[in-house]
């Protein structure tokens, strides 16, 4: 049951992600994102998956944090494509 309710809150963050990730390419600024806030965002990813690592309880909720690491991931490379074009604005 814990790796249900555990893999539900995972889609639900999972779901906004590729949203954020369409609208700041869309946007071509990075004024309306924050980089560290991305990096919080990571790093929590990150210590889910060491966590699952750690206790050996590699299964498939392991595939929704990586999926939603990548995806937040790619935000940060949007976020610094999109400081160019701020720059060259």
């Amino acid at each position: 049951m814990t790796e249900m309710l555990e893999i539900i809150m995972l889609v639900c963050f999972g779901l906004s992600w590729p949203m954020s990730l369409v609208k700041n390419v869309k946007a071509r600024t990075a004024k309306t994102m924050s980089l560290p806030f991305t990096l919080l965002i990571i790093t929590g990813y990150i210590a889910g998956i060491t966590a699952k690592i750690f206790s050996h309880q590699v299964n498939f909720v392991l595939i929704a944090y990586l999926l939603n690491l990548a995806i937040v991931s790619l935000n940060v490379v949007v976020y610094f494509v999109n400081r160019r074009y701020d720059k060259i604005a």
